[in-house]
C-alpha cells in the first residue's frame, strides 16, 4: 500500500539524556476480570526505563491476579516492590485509586490501565515533564495508542479518533491554553496533591475528566507529555464499544452538569472554558444535529407517503424561491464533509506508518457510519442522566469493557 508522505519533523528522534533527580512512583494497575490482558501489560511495566529503587507497583486483581504473580515471577532481576491485592471493594475505579492511595509510597501516583502497554520510555517521559515546573504542573499525561487497531472497521476507526483526539484537540488546547486533560490511563498525578483535594469521587463513571476540573479549579496545571505512549485495546464488537462510549458519555454529563454553575462565578477561567467545549459538544452541537436529522428524515418519510399520497405535503421543501439557500446548505455540508476527511488525514501525517490512502477512503466510510454513533450514545447518555436523576437511580453501575486475547 502506497504511503503518503509524512510531515518532516517526524522523523526527529527524542534523545533520553539522564534526568535531574528520579522521583519515587506508585504504579498502579485495576485488573478486574484482565486475565486476557494482564501479562503483556504487567511485563511492559516490568521493562519501564526507571529505577527499579524509585517504583512501588500496585496489582489490583481478583482472579487475574495469578496471573500476574507468575509474570513477575519471571523478573527477578528487577527486584521492584510490586504487590498484586486481591480486592473485592465497590467504588469501581474510583474505589481502586482511593485504595491504592491509602498505601502509595511514591512522591507522584501513576495509573495504567490493565489492557494499556506502556512504551518503555512512557514513565520517563511523564516525569521529565513534571519537573519542567513543580509547582504548577500538578499532573502529566501522555498518548495511548490503540494496539489493535488492525482487527476490524471498528477499531481501524476508533484509531482514526484516537488519532485526530490526541493529535489535534490535545496539542491544540495544551500549546493554546495550557489546559490538559487526565485520561483514564498513562498519567501521573502528585500524591500529596490528590491527597489534598479528597482524591477519587468514588463511583465516578468518568474518574479522569471529574478530577481534572478539580485540579484546573485549582489553579493548577495537567501537563502534556507529548512523546509518553502507552498502548491500549480498544472494543472490537459494536456492542462492547456503545456501551464503553455511552459510560463515558454519562460520566461526561454529570461532570459538565456538577461544573456548570462556574460558569458564574469567580472560578478558574479554564474550568469555565472547559465546561463551555463540554457544553457544546454534548448539548447544543448534538441538539443541532439531532434537529437536522429529524428534518431530514421527516422530509424523506413524507416524500416516500407522497409517492402514493400526492395530498402529502412535504413539510421543509426547497422551492424556486429559495433554491439559493438550498444551495449555500448543500455546499456547506460538502464542506462539513471534506473538513472531516481532511482533518483525519491530517492527524494521520504525524503518525509513523498511519499516512495511507487506506485511511482516506476509511474516513469516508466512518463519516457516514462510525462518527453517527456518536448521536445515538449522546441521545441515549443524557437521557439516562435525567432519568437517573429524576427517579433517584444509581448512577455508577460500570459495565466493564470485554477483552479480547491479542
Amino acid at each position: 500500500m502506497k504511503v503518503l508522505p509524512r510531515l518532516r519533523h517526524s522523523k526527529f528522534l527524542v534523545k533520553i539524556t539522564p534526568l535531574k533527580r528520579y522521583p519515587k512512583v506508585t504504579l498502579v494497575v485495576p485488573a478486574h476480570n484482565e486475565e486476557l490482558v494482564i501479562s503483556k501489560t504487567t511485563q511492559a511495566i516490568l521493562n519501564l526505563n526507571y529505577p527499579a529503587d524509585k517504583l512501588q507497583i500496585l496489582i489490583y486483581a481478583d482472579d487475574t491476579a495469578k496471573i500476574a504473580r507468575e509474570i513477575i515471577k519471571q523478573y527477578p532481576e528487577r527486584k521492584i516492590n510490586v504487590q498484586v491485592i486481591e480486592r473485592t471493594g465497590s467504588g469501581g475505579k474510583a474505589g481502586v485509586l482511593n485504595d491504592a492511595l491509602k498505601i502509595a509510597q511514591g512522591e507522584y501516583l501513576g495509573v495504567y490501565d490493565a489492557d494499556a502497554m506502556p512504551e518503555e520510555n512512557a514513565l520517563y517521559f511523564l516525569i521529565k515533564k513534571i519537573l519542567e515546573n513543580l509547582v504548577r504542573y500538578k499532573a502529566a499525561f501522555g498518548r495511548n495508542k490503540t494496539r489493535n487497531a488492525r482487527q476490524n472497521f471498528l477499531t481501524k476507526c476508533i484509531n482514526q479518533e484516537i488519532v485526530v483526539t490526541q493529535r489535534i484537540q490535545h496539542c491544540g488546547i495544551w500549546q493554546l491554553f495550557k489546559i490538559g486533560r487526565i485520561p483514564g490511563t498513562n498519567f501521573i498525578i502528585n500524591t500529596d496533591y490528590v491527597r489534598s483535594i479528597g482524591g477519587w469521587r468514588n463511583g465516578a463513571l468518568t474518574e479522569d475528566t471529574d478530577i481534572s476540573f478539580k485540579i484546573m479549579g485549582s489553579g493548577s496545571l495537567i501537563a502534556l507529555a507529548y512523546n509518553s505512549e502507552a498502548f491500549q485495546q480498544e472494543p472490537e464488537r459494536l456492542k462492547d464499544y456503545y456501551f464503553q462510549h455511552l459510560r463515558w458519555a454519562k460520566g461526561n454529563y454529570e461532570v459538565v452538569i456538577n461544573n456548570f454553575c462556574h460558569l458564574f462565578d469567580k472560578s478558574n477561567w479554564r474550568v469555565k472554558l472547559e465546561t463551555v467545549y463540554y457544553s457544546c459538544t454534548f448539548f447544543w452541537f448534538n441538539l443541532a444535529i439531532v434537529l437536522s436529522d429529524l428534518i431530514f428524515f421527516s422530509n424523506l418519510i413524507a416524500l416516500i407517503v407522497h409517492l402514493w399520497n400526492p395530498a402529502v405535503v412535504i413539510p421543509f421543501t426547497i422551492s424556486r424561491s429559495n433554491i439559493l439557500l438550498a444551495q449555500i446548505l448543500l455546499f456547506n455540508w460538502l464542506l462539513m464533509v471534506l473538513l472531516y476527511i481532511l482533518q483525519i488525514n491530517l492527524a494521520m501525517t504525524t503518525q509513523y506508518g498511519q499516512a495511507t490512502d487506506e485511511q482516506i477512503w476509511l474516513a469516508l466510510a466512518s463519516y457516514f457510519t462510525y462518527s453517527q454513533l456518536f448521536i445515538i450514545v449522546s441521545i441515549h447518555a443524557v437521557t439516562s442522566v435525567m432519568l437517573d436523576r429524576v427517579f433517584h437511580r444509581d448512577s455508577t453501575k460500570w459495565v466493564k469493557t470485554k477483552r479480547f486475547a491479542d
